[in-house]
């Protein structure tokens, strides 16, 4: 059943399932709770509780926020675990895996861990090489330059079609276009996609937490997914990160091989007391 938390005035929507430590599932732009739909379960059933969180502006939040940058986003992500009592692992995809980190140099009290699936958390350059060399970052680059500007339903869909390599399902395909016809929502999409993920990274030194990080080996956003997984570990303080590479998925891992990103973060949170939430 979905829950709501009230953040200066709007309404984030969530639901938990299960009991035991919490973990809280965020999802990318353009996108919904519903995208962990195939991992909850396996959470759940290896003794989690559950929390799967609409972003500000997307699925059964609220529309029409005043801000969209990462930093907004993780307060939002820190009042939900408030709320559900933790502290919480916190996973981010996207967009969100940013806000995770920031949540997580901000209050180290209420987050345990990270977990950044195809996170956005450091800033980004255009690779011109990479734009001649390699037509599947230059067509995700385009595809995304292109909803963002023209704030495109169309072009979002054909986005998402090339960041799953292995094909999306028609079902999703079908309800995130119509979540993102709705008022308001590409809208959201579009700022979020204007605001730089320079915050997270100016964060990530400060991150106390031990922080996972999962790569799709054909993610179209990055000429490079493993250069950028390593990237991110290695501004974190030493020893705090590892990467975990899902070779075969695009920027969408968790949707693609469910159980093998759920596999991942089970091993990383049982590595010690250090991680286990």
């Amino acid at each position: 059943m979905t829950a709501y938390l009230t953040v200066h005035g709007k309404r984030i929507a969530y639901d938990v399932a299960g009991e035991g430590p919490l973990v809280v599932l965020a999802h990318g732009m353009g996108d919904s709770r519903d995208a962990y739909r195939d991992m909850t379960g396996g959470l759940v059933a290896a003794g989690y509780r559950v929390a799967r969180a609409d972003l500000r502006g997307h699925g059964e939040s609220d529309a029409g926020w005043g801000a969209w940058s990462r930093t907004a986003v993780a307060g939002d992500l820190v009042a939900l675990v408030r709320r559900l009592g933790g502290p919480a692992v916190v996973v981010g995809h996207s967009f969100a895996g940013g806000a995770a980190v920031i949540a997580a140099a901000e209050e180290p009290g209420l987050v345990r861990a990270v977990v950044g699936i195809g996170p956005f958390t450091r800033a980004q350059r255009v690779d011109v090489g990479a734009l001649v060399s390699d037509a599947r970052y230059r067509k995700g680059l385009a595809l995304l330059l292109g909803a963002g500007v023209f704030r495109s339903v169309g072009l979002w869909k054909r986005y998402l079609r090339h960041a799953h390599p292995a094909g999306v399902e028609p079902a999703r395909l079908a309800a995130l276009e119509a979540e993102l016809r709705r008022p308001g929502r590409m809208a959201a999409v579009a700022r979020m996609g204007m605001s730089a993920p320079t915050d997270a990274g100016a964060r990530l030194a400060g991150v106390r937490r031990p922080v996972l990080i999962v790569q799709g080996g054909l993610d179209p956003d990055w000429p490079d997914p493993r250069a950028e997984g390593e990237g991110i570990v290695a501004e974190l303080p030493p020893g705090l990160g590892r990467l975990e590479m899902i070779e075969g998925a695009g920027h969408y891992p968790h949707v693609e091989c469910p159980d093998r990103v759920t596999a991942a973060v089970l091993a990383f949170l049982g590595l010690g007391e250090g991680v286990r939430a």
